[in-house]
């Protein structure tokens, strides 16, 4: 597959397969959009509303109105955004709640950096496709929440969680899948590609230095000597095992080169370590890792990525190193459209099972599964090439 068929192949996935599905669990009667498809394609009307999930769904339509232009995406991404600011940031005690009931009302009143992150994340990238500075005071308030109450200014990086007024929690896991340690790689990494785009639009000193102690962070204590990163810590950033997560792996070898080049420094070593440690776990048939949807989403971004920093070397000897990278993003990109892609219904599925079959127990659109790593795969490609 050629540069020019991927690119071509991944506005027709982004805009006949993912966005197209999206736009249809618009809630026209509550605002917003529904909170649940279950993996067989059961619309689940009453199911509560994650402050992930709304927060991704407008970074997602942003950022299609940004690359596309397309009024119906502008339209989504305003939508998205009357509903966060209606719904879950919180008035009295700044922030976004965990999440909301169908009807809006406060459920999950804690609050996790995870997601004051990815709301950061999303307002930039409204900003970004819009130039509407009205939002600017909304993006700055999380800003503002992340360093006030998330950072640790002593051994750097950023906790976990807190109560909706700020103060500590017994229990600051993300998931029943997480262990309840004070620091986590995911929760860093989501602040990273957070205030890299923020810097985008706010380019400040103060923005700046955040981004690259939390750089800096990831350089020296999440990034393990194997060349993993760890997955929980301790305050200090003992880790708490040994266990690593290929995907993550990947997709911060990616964010963490973008973090670099918007600062103008270079960080290209690290990258690199990154991404040769991810390869250990792809697999032949071109899937990483648990072979979920994100995973593979995040594998070829990474792999295209490192074909562009291996142009950006001007050495012919580094060819048959930027065609085994692009080898790795194609198989890959291949495994999507032959197993992940759901040709009947839109989106994607999950994951694949150990049968080779996808995974339909789990949900087509959710918490957690959002139109945001595959979308982002296919925006990527289509400014990268």
């Amino acid at each position: 597959m050629s540069p020019a068929e991927l690119k071509a192949s991944a506005q027709q996935m982004l805009e006949e397969n993912i966005l197209a599905y999206w736009l249809k669990l618009r809630d026209d009667k509550r605002g917003g959009f529904y909170g649940q498809v279950t993996g067989d394609e059961i619309l689940v009307p009453e199911a509560p509303r994650g402050a992930i999930l709304n927060a991704r769904i407008l970074w997602t339509f942003s950022s299609a109105y940004r690359i596309l232009h397309k009024p119906e995406y502008l339209q989504a991404a305003q939508e998205a955004k009357r509903y966060i600011e209606t719904y879950f940031i919180d008035r009295e005690n700044r922030g976004a709640y965990w999440s909301v009931t169908a009807d809006g009302a406060p459920l999950d009143t804690h609050k996790h950096f995870y997601a004051q992150a990815f709301m950061l994340y999303a307002f930039s990238e409204y900003i970004r496709a819009t130039d509407d500075q009205t939002a600017l005071p909304i993006a700055d308030a999380f800003f503002r929440v992340l360093e006030t109450y998330g950072r640790d200014r002593v051994y750097g990086g950023y906790i976990e969680a807190a109560s909706r007024d700020w103060q500590a929690l017994s229990d600051m896991r993300l998931s029943d899948k997480d262990e309840n340690t004070v620091k986590s790689q995911n929760t860093n990494l989501h602040v990273l590609e957070a205030y890299t785009n923020y810097y985008r639009v706010a380019p400040t000193p103060e923005v700046s230095e955040a981004l690259l102690s939390l750089i800096d962070t990831f350089q020296h204590a999440i990034m393990l000597p194997s060349g993993h990163l760890g997955l929980f810590f301790d305050e200090q950033w003992n880790a708490t095992n040994d266990h690593y997560s290929a995907g993550h792996d990947i997709e911060c070898s990616w964010l963490l080169k973008e973090a670099a080049d918007v600062l103008g420094i270079d960080c290209n070593k690290t990258v690199l370590l990154l991404a040769q440690a991810a390869q250990e776990g792809l697999y032949e048939d071109g899937s990483i890792g648990e072979k979920t949807w994100w995973e593979e989403a995040e594998n070829v971004v990474g792999f295209v990525n490192l074909c562009q920093m291996t142009d950006n070397r001007r050495k012919s000897k580094d060819e048959s190193r930027k065609q085994a990278y692009w080898d790795i993003a194609i198989r890959t990109y291949r495994y999507i459209l032959n197993v992940l892609l759901d040709r009947e219904h839109g989106e994607w599925f999950w994951s694949v099972l150990p049968d080779g079959t996808p995974n339909r127990k789990e949900d087509k659109a959710g918490f957690w599964k959002c139109p945001y790593h595959n979308s982002r795969m296919c925006y990527e490609i289509l400014e990268r090439l």
